[in-house]
Protein backbone atom coordinates (compact mmCIF):
# COMPACT_ATOMS: atom_id res chain seq x y z
CA UNK A 1 0.00 0.00 0.00
CA UNK A 2 2.72 2.42 1.06
CA UNK A 3 3.91 2.07 -2.74
CA UNK A 4 0.77 2.73 -4.07
CA UNK A 5 0.67 5.95 -2.18
CA UNK A 6 3.79 7.12 -3.59
CA UNK A 7 2.73 6.42 -6.95
CA UNK A 8 -1.13 7.54 -7.37
CA UNK A 9 -0.85 9.65 -3.85
CA UNK A 10 -2.65 9.31 -0.70
CA UNK A 11 -6.07 8.14 -1.58
CA UNK A 12 -9.10 9.42 -2.84
CA UNK A 13 -8.46 12.96 -2.30
CA UNK A 14 -10.38 15.64 -4.43
CA UNK A 15 -8.35 16.64 -7.70
CA UNK A 16 -8.04 20.56 -7.19
CA UNK A 17 -6.35 20.30 -3.55
CA UNK A 18 -3.89 17.32 -4.50
CA UNK A 19 -0.20 19.06 -3.87
CA UNK A 20 2.92 17.86 -5.84
CA UNK A 21 4.37 17.29 -9.25
CA UNK A 22 2.86 14.93 -11.71
CA UNK A 23 4.12 12.36 -14.03
CA UNK A 24 2.52 12.08 -17.64
CA UNK A 25 2.66 8.15 -18.61
CA UNK A 26 2.71 7.58 -22.87
CA UNK A 27 0.00 5.98 -24.30
CA UNK A 28 2.55 2.38 -25.07
CA UNK A 29 5.07 2.87 -22.25
CA UNK A 30 4.70 2.47 -18.43
CA UNK A 31 8.08 4.59 -18.15
CA UNK A 32 7.62 8.01 -16.32
CA UNK A 33 8.89 11.21 -17.78
CA UNK A 34 10.14 13.76 -15.62
CA UNK A 35 8.31 17.27 -16.22
CA UNK A 36 10.45 20.77 -15.65
CA UNK A 37 9.52 22.17 -12.57
CA UNK A 38 7.09 25.39 -12.70
CA UNK A 39 8.27 28.91 -12.45
CA UNK A 40 9.44 29.12 -8.82
CA UNK A 41 6.76 32.10 -8.45
CA UNK A 42 4.17 29.78 -9.26
CA UNK A 43 4.86 27.56 -5.97
CA UNK A 44 4.15 30.16 -3.72
CA UNK A 45 1.25 32.74 -4.64
CA UNK A 46 2.32 34.76 -2.04
CA UNK A 47 5.93 34.95 -3.81
CA UNK A 48 4.60 36.50 -6.98
CA UNK A 49 1.66 38.52 -6.11
CA UNK A 50 2.84 40.04 -2.53
CA UNK A 51 1.56 38.55 0.84
CA UNK A 52 0.40 42.28 1.87
CA UNK A 53 -2.40 41.66 -1.22
CA UNK A 54 -3.18 37.58 -0.70
CA UNK A 55 -4.90 35.30 1.95
CA UNK A 56 -4.18 32.31 0.67
CA UNK A 57 -6.10 29.24 2.05
CA UNK A 58 -8.83 30.90 3.79
CA UNK A 59 -11.57 29.10 1.07
CA UNK A 60 -13.24 26.03 2.29
CA UNK A 61 -13.25 23.27 -0.17
CA UNK A 62 -15.72 20.21 -0.19
CA UNK A 63 -15.52 16.51 -0.86
CA UNK A 64 -18.34 15.48 -3.32
CA UNK A 65 -17.64 11.43 -1.91
CA UNK A 66 -16.45 9.95 1.29
CA UNK A 67 -12.56 9.19 1.28
CA UNK A 68 -11.94 5.66 1.39
CA UNK A 69 -8.34 4.01 1.77
CA UNK A 70 -7.15 2.23 -1.50
CA UNK A 71 -9.20 4.43 -3.93
CA UNK A 72 -7.69 7.30 -6.28
CA UNK A 73 -9.37 9.91 -8.16
CA UNK A 74 -9.84 8.89 -11.76
CA UNK A 75 -10.34 12.26 -14.21
CA UNK A 76 -10.18 12.23 -18.00
CA UNK A 77 -9.93 15.12 -19.68
CA UNK A 78 -8.71 17.65 -22.86
CA UNK A 79 -6.14 19.12 -22.05
CA UNK A 80 -6.25 22.83 -23.44
CA UNK A 81 -4.01 26.23 -23.43
CA UNK A 82 -5.19 29.54 -24.12
CA UNK A 83 -3.48 31.57 -26.40
CA UNK A 84 -1.38 34.60 -25.82
CA UNK A 85 -3.63 36.07 -28.35
CA UNK A 86 -6.65 35.20 -26.69
CA UNK A 87 -5.58 36.17 -22.87
CA UNK A 88 -5.86 39.75 -23.55
CA UNK A 89 -9.67 39.78 -24.23
CA UNK A 90 -10.48 37.34 -21.98
CA UNK A 91 -8.67 39.06 -19.03
CA UNK A 92 -10.62 42.49 -19.54
CA UNK A 93 -13.55 40.03 -19.50
CA UNK A 94 -12.70 38.73 -15.99
CA UNK A 95 -12.30 41.90 -14.71
CA UNK A 96 -15.66 43.24 -15.25
CA UNK A 97 -17.03 40.40 -13.96
CA UNK A 98 -14.81 39.99 -10.96
CA UNK A 99 -15.49 44.02 -10.33
CA UNK A 100 -19.23 42.67 -9.63
CA UNK A 101 -18.39 39.36 -7.98
CA UNK A 102 -15.45 39.68 -5.39
CA UNK A 103 -16.31 36.27 -4.16
CA UNK A 104 -14.54 34.39 -7.24
CA UNK A 105 -11.41 32.29 -6.76
CA UNK A 106 -8.91 31.17 -10.00
CA UNK A 107 -9.29 27.87 -10.73
CA UNK A 108 -7.46 25.04 -8.83
CA UNK A 109 -5.54 27.83 -6.32
CA UNK A 110 -6.65 29.64 -3.70
CA UNK A 111 -5.98 32.76 -4.89
CA UNK A 112 -8.98 35.93 -5.43
CA UNK A 113 -9.21 36.88 -8.81
CA UNK A 114 -9.98 40.42 -7.75
CA UNK A 115 -5.99 40.42 -6.47
CA UNK A 116 -5.28 38.99 -9.57
CA UNK A 117 -6.79 41.97 -11.12
CA UNK A 118 -5.11 44.58 -10.53
CA UNK A 119 -2.36 43.84 -12.45
CA UNK A 120 -3.03 42.43 -16.47
CA UNK A 121 0.53 40.92 -16.32
CA UNK A 122 -0.64 38.66 -13.28
CA UNK A 123 -3.93 38.18 -14.26
CA UNK A 124 -2.60 36.41 -17.65
CA UNK A 125 0.01 34.37 -16.45
CA UNK A 126 -1.39 33.24 -13.24
CA UNK A 127 -5.52 32.80 -14.22
CA UNK A 128 -5.32 32.40 -17.98
CA UNK A 129 -1.30 30.60 -17.97
CA UNK A 130 -2.25 27.39 -16.97
CA UNK A 131 -3.54 24.16 -18.09
CA UNK A 132 -7.46 23.53 -18.37
CA UNK A 133 -9.20 20.62 -18.97
CA UNK A 134 -12.87 19.75 -20.75
CA UNK A 135 -13.56 17.01 -18.60
CA UNK A 136 -15.24 13.64 -20.55
CA UNK A 137 -16.43 11.97 -17.56
CA UNK A 138 -17.04 12.06 -13.92
CA UNK A 139 -14.18 12.69 -11.33
CA UNK A 140 -14.66 10.01 -9.66
CA UNK A 141 -12.91 7.39 -7.30
CA UNK A 142 -11.68 4.45 -8.57
CA UNK A 143 -9.93 1.27 -6.66
CA UNK A 144 -6.72 0.23 -7.69
CA UNK A 145 -7.51 -3.39 -8.83
CA UNK A 146 -9.58 -0.97 -11.53
CA UNK A 147 -6.76 1.01 -12.81
CA UNK A 148 -4.99 -1.24 -15.62
CA UNK A 149 -8.39 -2.02 -17.01
CA UNK A 150 -9.69 1.16 -17.39
CA UNK A 151 -6.35 3.09 -18.70
CA UNK A 152 -6.28 0.09 -21.45
CA UNK A 153 -9.83 0.56 -22.20
CA UNK A 154 -9.80 4.49 -22.27
CA UNK A 155 -6.55 3.87 -25.13
CA UNK A 156 -8.16 1.26 -26.88
CA UNK A 157 -11.22 3.47 -27.14
CA UNK A 158 -10.22 6.89 -27.50
CA UNK A 159 -6.73 6.42 -29.68
CA UNK A 160 -7.05 9.48 -32.52
CA UNK A 161 -5.22 10.56 -35.50
CA UNK A 162 -6.73 13.66 -36.34
CA UNK A 163 -7.14 16.93 -35.24
CA UNK A 164 -10.17 19.02 -35.04
CA UNK A 165 -10.65 22.72 -33.59
CA UNK A 166 -12.24 23.29 -30.13
CA UNK A 167 -14.19 26.48 -30.45
CA UNK A 168 -15.43 28.53 -27.14
CA UNK A 169 -18.17 30.41 -28.06
CA UNK A 170 -19.96 31.57 -25.04
CA UNK A 171 -19.53 32.30 -21.34
CA UNK A 172 -21.71 30.11 -19.22
CA UNK A 173 -22.17 29.61 -15.23
CA UNK A 174 -22.02 25.98 -13.92
CA UNK A 175 -23.21 24.54 -10.16
CA UNK A 176 -21.69 21.37 -8.66
CA UNK A 177 -23.94 18.97 -7.93
CA UNK A 178 -24.13 19.46 -4.06
CA UNK A 179 -24.59 23.30 -5.33
CA UNK A 180 -21.17 23.92 -2.68
CA UNK A 181 -19.51 25.66 -5.34
CA UNK A 182 -20.08 27.93 -8.58
CA UNK A 183 -17.79 28.15 -11.73
CA UNK A 184 -17.42 30.58 -14.30
CA UNK A 185 -16.54 28.55 -17.56
CA UNK A 186 -15.83 29.13 -21.27
CA UNK A 187 -18.53 26.54 -23.49
CA UNK A 188 -18.27 25.12 -26.57
CA UNK A 189 -21.38 24.95 -28.48
CA UNK A 190 -20.18 24.53 -31.66
CA UNK A 191 -16.69 23.34 -33.75
CA UNK A 192 -15.77 20.16 -31.81
CA UNK A 193 -19.00 19.70 -29.87
CA UNK A 194 -19.75 16.86 -32.34
CA UNK A 195 -16.21 15.13 -31.53
CA UNK A 196 -16.23 16.31 -27.78
CA UNK A 197 -19.56 14.76 -27.53
CA UNK A 198 -18.39 10.97 -29.67
CA UNK A 199 -15.61 10.84 -26.53
CA UNK A 200 -17.85 11.59 -23.43
CA UNK A 201 -19.99 8.53 -25.27
CA UNK A 202 -16.85 6.21 -25.49
CA UNK A 203 -15.98 7.04 -21.72
CA UNK A 204 -19.40 6.65 -20.38
CA UNK A 205 -19.16 3.06 -22.03
CA UNK A 206 -16.01 2.53 -19.81
CA UNK A 207 -17.26 3.74 -16.67
CA UNK A 208 -20.49 1.81 -17.17
CA UNK A 209 -18.53 -1.64 -17.81
CA UNK A 210 -16.39 -0.47 -14.29
CA UNK A 211 -19.82 0.18 -12.32
CA UNK A 212 -18.87 3.95 -12.18
CA UNK A 213 -21.09 7.13 -12.48
CA UNK A 214 -21.83 8.17 -15.88
CA UNK A 215 -21.57 11.78 -17.31
CA UNK A 216 -24.33 14.23 -17.51
CA UNK A 217 -27.23 13.10 -19.73
CA UNK A 218 -26.68 16.23 -22.03
CA UNK A 219 -22.85 17.36 -21.47
CA UNK A 220 -21.95 20.62 -22.07
CA UNK A 221 -18.00 20.85 -22.30
CA UNK A 222 -16.28 23.65 -21.05
CA UNK A 223 -13.50 24.90 -19.10
CA UNK A 224 -13.89 26.48 -16.00
CA UNK A 225 -11.76 29.78 -14.97
CA UNK A 226 -13.05 30.75 -11.73
CA UNK A 227 -14.97 29.56 -9.00
CA UNK A 228 -16.51 30.90 -5.78
CA UNK A 229 -17.97 29.14 -2.55
CA UNK A 230 -21.68 28.29 -2.67
CA UNK A 231 -24.51 29.14 -4.82
CA UNK A 232 -24.18 32.32 -6.11
CA UNK A 233 -25.64 31.11 -9.77
CA UNK A 234 -28.29 33.46 -10.27
CA UNK A 235 -26.06 36.55 -9.19
CA UNK A 236 -23.51 35.71 -11.42
CA UNK A 237 -24.70 34.68 -14.58
CA UNK A 238 -27.19 37.99 -14.04
CA UNK A 239 -23.68 39.43 -14.49
CA UNK A 240 -21.94 37.95 -17.15
CA UNK A 241 -25.02 38.72 -19.03
CA UNK A 242 -24.80 41.91 -18.62
CA UNK A 243 -21.33 42.09 -19.23
CA UNK A 244 -21.24 39.62 -22.30
CA UNK A 245 -24.39 42.04 -24.11
CA UNK A 246 -21.47 44.88 -23.92
CA UNK A 247 -18.93 42.64 -25.42
CA UNK A 248 -21.33 41.21 -28.18
CA UNK A 249 -22.51 44.62 -29.40
CA UNK A 250 -18.86 45.31 -30.04
CA UNK A 251 -18.15 41.95 -31.50
CA UNK A 252 -21.29 40.30 -32.42
CA UNK A 253 -20.85 36.47 -33.58
CA UNK A 254 -17.39 36.45 -32.29
CA UNK A 255 -15.61 33.06 -31.59
CA UNK A 256 -13.71 33.94 -27.35
CA UNK A 257 -11.05 31.92 -28.36
CA UNK A 258 -10.09 28.32 -30.29
CA UNK A 259 -7.27 25.75 -30.16
CA UNK A 260 -6.83 22.21 -31.75
CA UNK A 261 -7.61 19.10 -30.71
CA UNK A 262 -4.37 17.08 -29.08
CA UNK A 263 -5.18 14.52 -27.42
CA UNK A 264 -6.75 13.30 -23.90
CA UNK A 265 -5.13 12.47 -20.51
CA UNK A 266 -6.03 10.70 -17.28
CA UNK A 267 -5.25 11.35 -14.35
CA UNK A 268 -5.06 8.53 -11.39
CA UNK A 269 -4.27 10.12 -8.54
CA UNK A 270 -0.65 12.25 -8.94
CA UNK A 271 0.06 10.09 -11.98
CA UNK A 272 -1.53 11.10 -15.61
CA UNK A 273 -1.27 8.67 -18.29
CA UNK A 274 -1.63 9.99 -22.09
CA UNK A 275 -4.47 8.16 -23.10
CA UNK A 276 -3.46 9.38 -26.76
CA UNK A 277 -1.37 12.30 -28.37
CA UNK A 278 -1.37 14.03 -31.51
CA UNK A 279 1.90 15.64 -33.08
CA UNK A 280 1.49 18.76 -34.93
Amino acid sequence: MEALKACYGDGSSDSDSEAGPTSKTEAHSEELTSLPPPPISLLDPRTFLGSQDLEIGQTTRVRSFPHVDGNYVLHVYIPIHISSSSKKEIANFLKKVASQEPNLHVVDIDVPLNILCKSDEKLEEVALGREFHISLGRTVPIGVHQIDSVVSMLRQKLQSRHHYWIDFNQWEVFINDDHTRTFLSLEVVQGGLVEITKQIELVNAIYKLHSLPEFYKDPRPHISLAWALGDINQSLKNTVNAVSKNCVAKSPNKCIFSCKFKGIECKIGKKIYTVCKISD
